[in-house]
């Protein structure tokens, strides 16, 4: 039998906004998770415009991200309740809930302390509905303490997938991030470029579709290099980390400008963009860590098979030596539901008072306890 204090549920909605996986965790005295049930609910398409609507500035904004907040919390808690009605468990079992609300805005390169980020939420409403506690706002802290609040998975990865060789962790969300775990030295990790989300907004712009399956439509075009090279160009991917990204870098008017200086095929563009999301992850990797032996890859974008089948070319041109390249299916993780699970292991975290934040990841002056606690 589970000792109650062990569960926590893990809420995740990304980059991507296409919606939320719930997971449900029991987290051993030493952080180690172990996945027991999960569900995964789409956006209704007024939530998904109006939290996508929020990504840049427009009238009424503070009336509508309340809201949006407010929704979202609704949205969450019924996660939960499917998610509990499923694993047959009362709310009273759960310790608690790691909530990542919807990151609205993401400005951590301004200078500290003008840097901010936003995650919308009304976690007070969300514990209000589920009764559980809930834990959010998880980046602000290591913000505070000069750091960027991003990624923050690199430290649950290297709880759960550190081993005896060089490994490296790729997370293919609507951003995309890399933790780096050597079998003899310090983790790092940093936000490495565009993942999905580039991708998503081309083919629902041009094609009305939420997202490419299997990267089906970027096979029907061919990579256009000088597009590539403009794209690759830009200044985020010649910074040295720590450092991140968000929408606020990398949206569809970026993207414009890119494509202006000539008439690109739209197939061509998303190709382009798939090799672009590969290009910039694997040139990161031989920066930072040529010496990886084994690259998994978690995310959405890990059922992107055109994409993985991309990531095995290129690895074999890139790395002097055999890169192994894995889903975390490898690794008895479901590559969705690794963020959700991390946020779970964030809200232990937090219950625990164990600082959570990595300094040589994020850049942050020391150690910190994330997140803000809303008691049921």
């Amino acid at each position: 039998m589970n000792k109650p204090q062990s569960l926590y549920i893990g809420l995740m909605s990304g980059t991507s906004l296409d919606g939320i996986d719930a997971v449900l965790a029991e987290i051993g005295e030493a952080g180690d998770a172990l996945l027991l049930d999960s569900v995964s609910t789409p956006f209704s398409p007024e939530l998904r415009k109006a939290l996508l609507d929020l990504q840049s500035p427009g009238a009424n904004e503070i009336h509508r991200e309340n809201q949006a907040a407010n929704a979202l919390a609704i949205a969450y808690a019924d996660a939960v309740k499917q998610l509990l009605s499923q694993a047959k468990l009362p709310p009273e079992n759960i310790s608690a809930i790691g909530a990542h609300g919807q990151t609205i805005r993401h400005q951590a390169d301004l200078s500290h302390p003008l840097a901010y980020t936003h995650q919308t939420l009304n976690a007070a409403l969300l514990a209000e509905l589920t009764g559980i506690d809930v834990i959010a706002d998880f980046r602000s802290r290591d913000l505070a303490a000069g750091g960027h609040g991003a990624p923050l998975v690199p430290a649950f990865h290297a709880q759960q997938f550190s081993a005896d060789k060089n490994i490296a962790v790729l997370n293919l969300g609507g951003i995309a991030n890399l933790t780096l775990l050597p079998k003899n030295g310090e983790v790092k990790g940093f936000d490495c470029g565009p993942g999905n989300m580039l991708m998503d907004a081309w083919i629902a712009e041009q094609q009305g579709h939420a997202f490419d399956k299997n990267g089906a439509w970027a096979l029907q075009g061919e990579v256009n290099q000088a597009l590539l090279s403009r794209m690759l160009s830009d200044s985020f991917f010649a910074k040295a980390p720590p450092k991140s990204t968000g929408r606020d870098d990398f949206h569809l008017n970026w993207l414009q400008k890119q494509i202006d200086p000539d008439n690109i095929n739209a197939e061509d563009v998303q190709a382009t963009l798939l090799q672009m999301t590969v290009d910039s992850a694997l040139q990161a990797l031989t920066s930072y860590a040529p010496q990886t032996e084994m690259l998994i890859i978690c995310g959405g974008g890990a059922r992107n098979i055109a994409l993985l089948d991309l990531f095995k070319v290129r690895a074999k041109e890139l790395f002097k030596k055999s890169l192994e390249i894995a889903t975390s299916d490898a690794l008895g993780v479901d590559p969705q539901l690794v963020e959700g699970l991390a946020f779970a292991w964030l809200a232990w975290a937090h219950k625990e008072k164990r600082p959570a934040n990595l300094p040589a990841v994020t850049g942050a002056k020391g150690p910190r306890i994330l997140g803000a606690c809303y008691p049921a």
